[in-house]
């Protein structure tokens, strides 16, 4: 389809150009050429008329006569002798809005102070240091004074939700009357209808009565309901996240915050020149204040204590100072943890940055106690690192080691690390290289080995070996027969020095 601006700008030149070289400039036929200035350089109008023209009261008809079903409907009309396609069929009861039940719009509601926000989720894939992270992006937006608050999450379920509310609502210390959310599970009772018929979760309904306003289900298909919290996401993904770096989940939720909260709360609406500073200042005399004090929401979880005092929680443990050993209570906190014995406080505790594990945690000022948690795992990945960051050699002896059979992977590599720790750079490698040589792997051996290079001065002396051996007629008798156990002999040598 050739543009109506390119359609007269042909028309104009071609009282200065022939048809031939407007053709070749715009890459066009020449016939196509001579059409288009014979019609002026405006666009043809072409109607459509369709072959068959079929009666929308029969068309209705036959639709509730056959429950909807087109395929039946089309055969209705062969046995009449209306000979029509049946895309073509589908496309006219789609036309005439027989199988198709016309989107209405959404309700439109007008903007008043402190009647309304707006909460959804959405997910992206955001870079957390050099690798892509999915993660969920929690907004909520007063739409009235168009202020935000953006927070990220690895996951969002009910609870999660909860301590978003709670958080942004103790931000701003104020809440609308309403939130209007999706007709998510997450507050909505499942099962319950959509929409307006939609049935708030009973545990959601007396969350958000602690902050003075209740939720409300937006039609189904209808998310332009909360057009403002859909136009945020929009400009978190084309304002917030590109040119930005994050190190950590933790560097991402500060950089959102600071963008949400000063930045985008300062910078005026495009279309209004709105500040949503003033007009928040405005608004605060209708929204909601909220009590002196809300207690944040917690999950509550039955641990057992192992028997040197540590409680495993979501990959970690942490320490309970004291001696019993009883079985406690968790209570989960979006930043932190308390541990209760029968009511009794035992200890709180910060919870770890987004992706650690394995680790140890105390409560603040307790002193570290002795023993390891029962069953903490006990990776080598740092030891490995420092080894292969330690010397090329043995970088390419632990590939050559850790690929042999019969090896503890964990215990090989402490083991070689505190060799490593004990020995001198240069006798450390030295002794690596001549154990890779010779094919060796046993830790002791390979201590052996450095004992002989300090006791030699970092060298050792090699066995002279005449090469007239291989002509022997013993040699070529005993060539093919199984290798001889020599182990004996080491047993030997070490008798004698001790």
């Amino acid at each position: 389809m050739i543009k109506h601006d390119s359609r007269k700008l042909i028309y104009l030149l071609h009282d200065h150009m022939s048809i031939r070289e407007i053709a070749k400039t715009f890459c066009l036929s020449p016939t196509t050429v001579a059409s288009i200035i014979e019609q002026k350089g405006e666009m043809p109008i072409a109607n459509r008329e369709d072959k068959i023209e079929i009666d929308k009261e029969l068309l209705t008809k036959l639709y509730k006569e056959c429950n909807g079903y087109v395929e039946r409907v089309h055969e209705k009309l062969q046995e009449r002798n209306i000979e029509i396609g049946y895309s073509t069929l589908t496309r006219l009861l789609r036309d005439l809005e027989i199988s198709v039940t016309p989107k209405q719009r959404c309700d439109q509601v007008p903007d008043e102070p402190g009647s309304e926000m707006q909460q959804d989720t959405t997910v992206y894939s955001i870079k957390l240091g050099e690798k892509p992270t999915k993660l969920v992006a929690a907004i909520l937006y007063f739409r009235y004074s168009k202020i935000r608050y953006l927070k990220f999450y690895p996951n969002f379920n009910r609870f999660q939700m909860k301590c978003f509310f709670h958080e942004a609502l103790k931000f701003f210390g104020c809440s609308a009357k309403t939130c209007i959310i999706d007709n998510t599970n997450l507050a909505r009772l499942v099962g319950s209808g959509t929409g307006k018929n939609a049935v708030i979760a009973l545990e959601m309904a007396c969350f958000s009565k602690q902050y003075g306003f209740e939720f409300k289900c937006h039609a189904l298909g209808h998310p332009n309901r909360k057009a403002g919290n859909e136009r945020s996401f929009f400009t978190t993904e084309t304002n917030f996240l590109p040119g930005r770096t994050f190190t950590n989940l933790e560097d991402l939720n500060k950089q959102a915050l600071e963008w949400a909260t000063v930045k985008m709360f300062n910078r005026a609406v495009s279309k209004t020149d709105l500040v949503p500073a003033k007009a928040f200042e405005y608004e605060q005399t209708y929204l909601i204040k909220l009590a002196p004090y809300i207690p944040a929401p917690y999950i509550e979880h039955e641990r057992i204590t192992d028997q040197y005092g540590y409680v495993s929680f979501s990959g970690n443990f942490y320490w309970i100072p004291g001696t019993r050993r009883d079985n406690v209570k968790v209570l989960q906190y979006d930043r932190e943890l308390k541990i209760y014995r029968n009511r009794e406080l035992l200890g709180e505790y910060l919870l770890p940055a987004h992706g650690v594990k394995n680790e140890k945690i105390f409560p603040n000022g307790c002193s570290k106690p002795e023993y390891q948690p029962k069953n903490r795992k006990k990776p080598t990945l740092n030891e490995e690192q420092f080894l292969r960051n330690f010397a090329v050699e043995v970088s390419e002896f632990l590939d050559y080691a850790l690929q042999s059979k019969g090896i503890e992977r964990h215990r090989f590599i402490r083991q070689l690390y505190g060799l490593c720790k004990s020995l001198g750079q240069q006798v450390f490698v030295e002794t690596v290289k001549r154990a890779r040589q010779y094919h060796v792997t046993d830790i002791e051996t390979i201590e052996k080995i450095a004992v002989l290079k300090m006791k030699g001065n970092g060298s050792l002396p090699l066995v002279q070996i005449k090469e007239e051996f291989e002509h022997r007629e013993s040699y070529l008798d005993g060539k093919y027969s199984q290798d001889v156990d020599l182990t004996i002999f080491d047993k030997i040598l070490e008798k004698k020095d001790e």
